[in-house]
C-alpha cells in the first residue's frame, strides 16, 4: 500500500473516531492489566459488567490476592476461561507484590514476565496506562490489516510488527484504538458494511466484496425480470 492510502486510512479513521478513548474501565494501572485479562476471550463488555464489584470489593492487588483463586472465580466466572484467568490473576499479583512491590512495572519485557500476560496485553497496559506507543493486535485489527491489504502474516505479533512499519510511531495509540471500533461498527467479522465504509476506496477485499454484491443484485433483477 502507497504512502497516499496510509495517509487517507489515518485521515479517515481521525474523522470517524476523534480522540478514541480506552474501552476498559478501570482507576489504576493494576485494575487496567486485571481487566486486559479477563478481556481473552470475553467481549470488554461483558469485562466492564464484572470488574465494578470486584474492584469495590478489592481496588488492589493486596485485596485481590486475599481472594485466592477460589475466592476470584465467583466474581470472574462469567468473563468465561475463569479457572486460568483466576490462577493468571492470583499468580500476578504474587508477582507484582513480591517483585515490584504491588506497581505495574513500565516495561515490556518486565510486564511479560507476568503470569498471565503476554506481548499483546503488555502493549495495551504500555499503551492505555503509560503512554508508550504500542500497536497491540487483537481480532479486530488482524482482521482489518488483512482486509486493508496492510499485512499478510497469520501471527497476531507479526501483523503488529508490520503495522508499525506503515504508521508513524506518535499514530500507533489511537490507531489501535480506531481500528478497533471500526472493526466493531464497520468492518465487522460477518456482514462487513462496505458500502458505508469511507475505506471502500483503498480496501482490496471491501471492493471485492463489493463488487460481488453488487453483481448479484444485478443478476438477481435480471432472473426477476425473466420470470
Amino acid at each position: 500500500m502507497n504512502n497516499r492510502s496510509l495517509l487517507f486510512i489515518n485521515r479517515e479513521l481521525d474523522k470517524l473516531y476523534p480522540q478514541p478513548k480506552p474501552f476498559l474501565k478501570h482507576d489504576s494501572v493494576y485494575q487496567l492489566l486485571v481487566s486486559v485479562i479477563l478481556s481473552a476471550q470475553c467481549t470488554d463488555e461483558r469485562v466492564n459488567k464484572v470488574t465494578p464489584m470486584l474492584f469495590s470489593d478489592c481496588p488492589g492487588p493486596q485485596k485481590v490476592l486475599d481472594l485466592g483463586i477460589k475466592g476470584l472465580i465467583p466474581y470472574i466466572f462469567s468473563c468465561g476461561y475463569y479457572n486460568a484467568k483466576a490462577r493468571n490473576i492470583i499468580g500476578m499479583t504474587r508477582q507484582l507484590l513480591d517483585q515490584y512491590e504491588g506497581e505495574v512495572p513500565e516495561d515490556f519485557d518486565e510486564l511479560v514476565k507476568l503470569s498471565g500476560v503476554g506481548e499483546k496485553t503488555a502493549g495495551v497496559v504500555l499503551a492505555q496506562a503509560f503512554k508508550v506507543p504500542a500497536f497491540p493486535v487483537d481480532t479486530h485489527i488482524f482482521r482489518l490489516a488483512h482486509r486493508l491489504g496492510l499485512s499478510d502474516k497469520r501471527d497476531p505479533n507479526k501483523v503488529s510488527t508490520d503495522l508499525k512499519a506503515l504508521f508513524p510511531k506518535n499514530r500507533w495509540i489511537d490507531l489501535h484504538l480506531q481500528m478497533i471500533l471500526h472493526g466493531r461498527t464497520l468492518c465487522t467479522a460477518r456482514k462487513p458494511k462496505c458500502g458505508e465504509c469511507p475505506l471502500l476506496k483503498v480496501c482490496p477485499e471491501g471492493k471485492r466484496r463489493f463488487a460481488s454484491k453488487i453483481e448479484g443484485e444485478r443478476v438477481r433483477r435480471m432472473e426477476k425480470a425473466e420470470e
